[in-house]
């Protein structure tokens, strides 16, 4: 048995306590069998069988300054962090043929995020909520979806796009979960922040890796595959520091920034 399958393995695992023993459970120096053609079971990607799946816009949204608020909001980031256990997981199998550090990187990912989503998920039961009590949308995985052909168009959309609006994103949940006197949730924030600027550093390096392989340049190539998959807009303001730590460049940066100001700009004004 070696990593990649083992990695299959985990990936459809439903449950999430036996999805995090199974992730936990893959040796680190496992044969990557990295040349071994595996085809997709049924059952990808393994969740629980009772989440309800909503539009984002019917996600719950409430003040974190009531318990009901911060439940729906831990409840919408165990989620994602549960879809990034899935993730990681499915570029350890689906991806053939890559060096063994590609695989080792990507298999510390998913036992951080393992983490992520345990913290998160032990911290919501002390607030009488359970992960899959609330509706959730699946946008991360619809964008996995999309790119499962094309290693190139994963990396850049997942990694280095939807997971780095948590960079932007942290800071601000932090600021809020703090002002509603949970320091516990606020301490969960600041570990998934700083765990998340290895992980979006991990997507660049292997982004601009690619791109160099096939003789591309990473900053046109990258707006090329946001159109071609339908990624969605990136809303700033942006957290340069951490994008910056994360490998991304000043002018890349620069560039969601003047991005970000057109469309606002060009918004009706009331």
């Amino acid at each position: 048995m070696n990593l990649r399958r083992r990695a299959l393995q985990a990936l459809v695992v439903q449950e999430p306590a036996a999805k995090l023993a199974a992730v936990r459970a893959i040796p680190p120096g496992l044969p990557v069998g990295a040349h071994e053609h595996l085809d997709e079971p049924p059952g990808v990607p393994g969740r629980p069988p009772g989440l309800r799946f909503v539009s984002p816009q019917q996600v719950p949204r409430r003040s974190v300054h009531t318990l009901q608020g911060r439940a729906a909001l831990l409840h919408s980031l165990a989620h994602i962090e549960f879809n990034a256990i899935n993730l990681a997981l499915d570029v350890l199998w689906r991806y053939p043929g890559l060096p063994d550090s590609f695989y080792a990187g990507w298999l510390q990912v998913a036992v951080e995020e393992a983490l992520h989503f345990e913290l998160l998920n032990d911290h919501l039961q002390t607030l009488g909520v359970r992960y899959g009590d609330l509706p959730v949308h699946d946008g991360l995985w619809e964008m996995a979806e999309r790119t499962r052909f094309d290693l190139l168009a994963r990396l850049a959309l997942v990694p280095r796009t939807l997971e780095a609006r948590g960079l932007d994103a942290c800071p601000v949940v932090h600021s809020k979960l703090l002002e509603a006197g949970d320091q516990k949730a606020a301490s969960i924030i600041a570990i998934i922040l700083r765990d998340e600027v290895g992980h979006v550093a991990l997507g660049n390096y292997w982004y601009r890796k690619v791109c160099q392989e096939q003789g591309l340049s990473d900053f046109d190539t990258y707006g090329e595959l946001a159109q071609h998959y339908r990624a969605p807009r990136l809303r700033g303001p942006f957290n340069r520091k951490a994008r910056l730590e994360a490998g991304f460049t000043a002018a890349e940066i620069d560039e969601l920034e003047r991005l970000d100001t057109a469309f606002r700009s060009a918004l009706p004004t009331s």
